[in-house]
């Protein structure tokens, strides 16, 4: 797939999520298979710019090219702005947010709430396209509501505008992320224009990519939600699509070396404080399936410094390493007896007491 000047590697895409997409978890899905990833959100407004929030968001320091920024607002002079703002730091494509139904997002007349204004939509990626010599593209959803559907619209609003790239994820505002995706529209989408079409929600295991594929027609695939916790996500799509064959989860040892590798970037980039606050969502997405997750969790949650966190990560894989080779994700059944039993006191028992002996002992001796 390419976008304007840029070659991908492949047609999967890392999606822009606040608060996980951050540069540490970029790259790391990069160096796992995703050809292509978006930054967090970033605020057009350049009040915003000096808050330490904003400034981790612009830092692109060792990233994989295509650099790639996702700007939001309402208005089309401070969204060209925004983009000459953040090419000049570095961003080699500037993708548009359309596509959020957060209420503060929308309340600002922002995101998905765009979708209403199609004049506006005309006027912001008009703006856009012609303040930046880079490639500009842009994430829409498929209409504010279900009886004001206009993806159709957007995108041939998009296309004559000059976007060079669109992805639409297959539901209304008013839907979020609930109900089912809108598979058909994006394919009416992919046939309605010649830019490369990406397709997003729901696309969480390799058949599923595959029949999106199959289904949309798209020329590329984004994921979100499915590669919390799971990075490597990508890789195995890419090896599915590639030979029709599954790849087996990475080992333990793999795992382990990759998840201490994320921790000490991520706390690399965040600071000791920060860093610590931070990891915990990380690590709870990286357990939430796994056998004595919830164990680990528990005695994770108590570490109050970057040493002491390392240490529990290191207590429990040195438990999962004596039992498994591969990460021991567990089955449907287990996953209904820790629905059930929400303490943990069953579902992989021996492993969790294991764990929460080791980690607790990690925190002692940190």
């Amino acid at each position: 797939m390419r976008i304007g000047p840029y070659l991908l590697p492949n047609n999967l895409v890392v999606a822009p999520m606040a608060g996980v997409t951050d540069r540490p978890f970029r790259s790391l899905c990069k160096r796992l298979g995703a050809g292509y990833a978006v930054s967090e959100m970033v605020a057009s407004d350049p009040r915003l710019y000096g808050t330490d929030k904003s400034r981790r968001r612009l830092d692109h320091r060792g990233e994989a090219a295509p650099i790639a920024v996702q700007i939001a607002g309402a208005d089309p002079l401070r969204l060209a702005e925004a983009a000459r703002y953040n090419v000049a730091r570095g961003a080699q494509i500037v993708d548009i947010n359309m596509g959020c139904p957060a209420k503060k997002v929308c309340n600002a007349a922002a995101g998905s709430a765009l979708l209403a204004n199609e004049p506006l939509v005309a006027a912001i990626l008009e703006a856009v396209v012609s303040a930046v010599d880079v490639p500009v593209t842009l994430k829409v959803r498929t209409g504010v509501h279900p009886g004001a559907r206009n993806a159709l619209t957007i995108a041939r609003i998009a296309e004559d505008a000059g976007v060079a790239a669109l992805t639409v994820h297959g539901r209304t505002r008013a839907c979020g992320f609930s109900g089912a995706v809108e598979y058909g529209t994006i394919a009416e989408v992919k046939r309605a224009v010649a830019i490369p079409v990406i397709a997003n929600g729901d696309v969480a295991t390799p058949e599923g990519a595959r029949d999106v594929l199959v289904r949309t027609g798209a020329d590329g695939l984004m994921i979100g939600r499915a590669a919390q916790g799971r990075p490597w996500i990508f890789r195995e799509i890419a090896h599915f699509l590639a030979t029709g064959m599954r790849m087996p989860p990475p080992t333990v040892a793999e795992a382990r070396a990759l998840i201490l590798a994320h921790l000490a970037d991520h706390h690399a980039f965040y600071g000791p404080e920060a860093g610590l606050r931070t990891a915990r969502k990380h690590l709870g997405w990286y357990t939430a399936r796994w056998v004595g997750g919830d164990a680990f969790r528990h005695t994770m949650c108590a570490a109050d410094t970057i040493p002491a966190q390392v240490a529990v990560v290191e207590a429990y894989f040195d438990v999962l390493a004596r039992r498994h080779v591969q990460l021991p994700y567990r089955t449907e059944a287990e996953e209904d007896i820790v629905r059930a039993d929400p303490g943990g006191s069953r579902g992989g028992a021996a492993v969790a007491d294991d764990v929460a002996r080791a980690g607790s002992e990690g925190v002692v001796a940190s």
